[in-house]
């Protein structure tokens, strides 16, 4: 494209994976040094942008869904979500008025959105607004938790999937070929890309971590979660990488849990990648992201699904055994037997583990650009269309 194009990336704070995706593709978009203007676009500030529900409550709507992530409250998550879904139907009129007036005001040329729930909002607002600029949805879950939840069906979006079963499932909603794009996997941050830093062994003796059989990656997101002081309760004499985020209160009760083998207690870092690579196996929850993380540094997983298995992240532990890069059980009260399986079965899990290549994230922005480029042939074919002829024309775009 000759002209410099504007890119919005929406997003969101709930769980910490919705930014983490769009700050990872303006990242690698800048990287190439692509002809566009990049904006990461907060749909919490879009849609309020007063701070009204924080005045009245004292919190952001996301922290109260990172709040109940952190203590482990995600029982009976499915039933709210449909609550959640109902209400943002309900008020579906007034959510577009708003967004329509953002677009009228800020004029983007591609609106990319890496959040669920609110894609039938997004879409029609772009097309109502700014007719002809594309849309596109990046699905950042391995699957779609129907109905309404990333794949809204009766649009002629954009959709981006990151498996063949996303894929599936969006052509069941009546996506035409040319809307579906398919990449190798889940955006990740460019760092995980990056050569070490650090050389593996010596680190690892650094720490202590050397000479105590297989070290654990435990990570539950990042705001850390309560179930991580069973399993380092179940995990006293193996030697483990702990990562709690945000979570200080739980680093804190960790480093004074006893222990039989080394362990590390890491707070917040930007440096997941490092800690990964340090590890031989992965214990945590099947967010997509993690589990991705983990696969991507050659770490096979241990994950549960349970009642309190996020309901978006059901099929993730489906994946995990499709796939055969890890193990999963009901319940992390067996996790011991959980690692003894993966330690057990340690280099058939890693040959699994390294035969999966995600690249997704470099095959994003290609996407993109073949997306704007089709737009604008449909806008340059719509000039010198009849009149009564563009806005048919431009809404298959």
């Amino acid at each position: 494209m000759t002209t410099k194009a504007t890119v919005d990336l929406v997003y969101f704070n709930a769980g910490g994976g919705h930014r983490a995706a769009a700050q990872a593709l303006e990242a690698v978009i800048r990287t190439q040094r692509r002809p566009w203007t990049v904006r990461l676009v907060n749909l919490t500030q879009v849609l309020d942008p007063q701070g009204l529900f924080r005045k009245l409550t004292g919190f952001d709507p996301e922290d109260l869904y990172n709040k109940r992530l952190q203590r482990g409250w995600t029982l009976g998550l499915a039933h709210e979500l449909k609550l959640l879904q109902a209400g943002i139907r309900l008020a579906h009129p007034t959510l577009v008025r708003t967004l329509q007036q953002h677009w009228l005001r800020t004029e983007p040329d591609l609106v990319v959105s890496l959040v669920p729930n609110f894609n039938r909002a997004l879409y029609d607002s772009v097309a109502s607004a700014l007719p002809g600029v594309p849309f596109v949805t990046v699905m950042t879950d391995l699957a779609d938790h129907p109905p309404r939840f990333w794949i809204e069906a009766g649009q002629r979006q954009h959709l981006v999937c990151g498996t063949p079963q996303a894929l599936a499932q969006a052509r069941a909603a009546g996506y035409a070929p040319p809307q579906l794009h398919l990449t190798s996997g889940m955006i990740l941050r460019p760092d995980f890309y990056a050569p070490p830093a650090v050389d593996r062994d010596a680190e690892r003796r650094r720490l202590g971590l050397d000479g105590h059989g297989p070290v654990g990656v435990v990570l539950f997101g990042g705001h850390g979660s309560r179930a991580m002081l069973g399993i380092a309760r179940r995990l006293a004499d193996r030697p483990l990488i702990l990562m709690c985020g945000h979570n200080r209160e739980l680093a804190q009760r960790l480093r004074e849990m006893p222990a039989a083998a080394p362990r590390v207690v890491v707070e917040f870092t930007p440096d997941v990648a490092h800690w990964m690579r340090l590890g031989d196996y992965f214990v945590g929850k099947p967010g997509p992201g993690s589990v991705s993380e983990a696969v991507h540094c050659g770490l096979p997983v241990v994950v549960t699904l349970n009642r309190w298995t996020m309901p978006q992240e059901r099929y993730n532990a489906q994946w995990v055994r499709e796939q055969g890069v890890g193990v999963v059980h009901r319940s992390f009260a067996t996790v011991r037997e959980a690692v003894d399986e993966v330690v057990a079965r340690l280099p058939a899990l890693q040959a699994a583990v390294r035969r999966i290549d995600n690249r997704a994230v470099f095959e994003v922005p290609e996407i993109l650009h073949d997306v704007m480029a089709g737009a604008q042939v449909l806008r340059r074919a719509c000039a010198a269309a009849p009149s009564t002829a563009v806005s048919e024309t431009l809404s298959a775009a």
